[in-house]
């Protein structure tokens, strides 16, 4: 078990856990999906990504391939040893300053559903903090029934089974959800908090912050990119 794990985070399985509960030797082995190909469509040629929780590098590696300069920042020091390519910076993500501004700041993941709402404000308020005046923010949210539809599985073609296998209510409108991983030689489990937030809460947040939704990236609205309010 990983050290300092934030409170109601934890994961099991082989190797090193980070205090979000997730397994590094995990996350070396998932395969990348669609994400870099959303944010070569959303952002200019060569632009340079801060990347907030950018984990093994699975989708920095592809940003890095196209032609993007990535700044990549993770609170594992384990997690970021696996990444090549990139400056890699080791901070929780809530508590970044760099001095600097990026043409692009991403927080995938599903980051932006912390279960602890001071969380969530920290981390909206680095990326306001860290986006050029001109530049965007990239926000992955959870779908419409990420907390409802359970429990549910998907094989992935590379041969591993994910499941969500559930999300029970732990107060103040957060969810304590439960993954699992399964490959032939191993599982994994997370255990993670999760806050659903409705279009018209996820569009407060953004306010609180200084930001406000540009548009949406994907038909099912998951991938949202942002800009800096007026006057921000």
């Amino acid at each position: 078990m990983g050290l300092n794990m934030r409170e109601g985070y934890q994961g099991t399985g082989p190797g090193a856990i980070t205090p979000d509960g997730c397994a590094v030797e995990l996350y070396a082995r998932l395969p990348v999906g669609s994400e870099p190909d959303i944010v070569a469509a959303a952002v200019p040629a060569g632009a340079h990504i801060l990347e907030l929780g950018c984990g093994v590098g699975r989708v920095t590696h592809p940003l890095l391939r196209r032609g993007f300069t990535v700044t990549a920042v993770d609170e594992s020091p384990q997690m970021l040893q696996r990444v090549r390519g990139a400056r890699t910076i080791c901070s929780p993500i809530e508590q970044l300053d760099l001095g600097e501004t990026f043409d692009v700041v991403m927080l995938a993941s599903f980051l932006v559903h912390a279960g602890d709402a001071e969380v969530r404000r920290g981390l909206l308020r680095t990326c306001a903090r860290h986006v050029a005046q001109d530049g965007c923010v990239l926000i992955q949210r959870e779908g419409a029934d990420y907390h409802t539809d359970l429990p549910r599985e998907r094989v992935d073609p590379s041969g591993f089974t994910v499941r969500i296998l559930s999300a029970e209510p732990v107060g103040d409108g957060v969810d304590s959800v439960r993954a699992e991983y399964v490959f032939p030689d191993a599982t994994w489990t997370q255990t993670f908090l999760s806050r659903p937030l409705t279009g018209e809460q996820f569009e407060e947040a953004l306010e609180e912050a200084g930001l406000q939704t540009d548009r949406c990236l994907t038909d099912d609205g998951t991938w949202v990119r942002a800009v800096r309010r007026q006057g921000s």
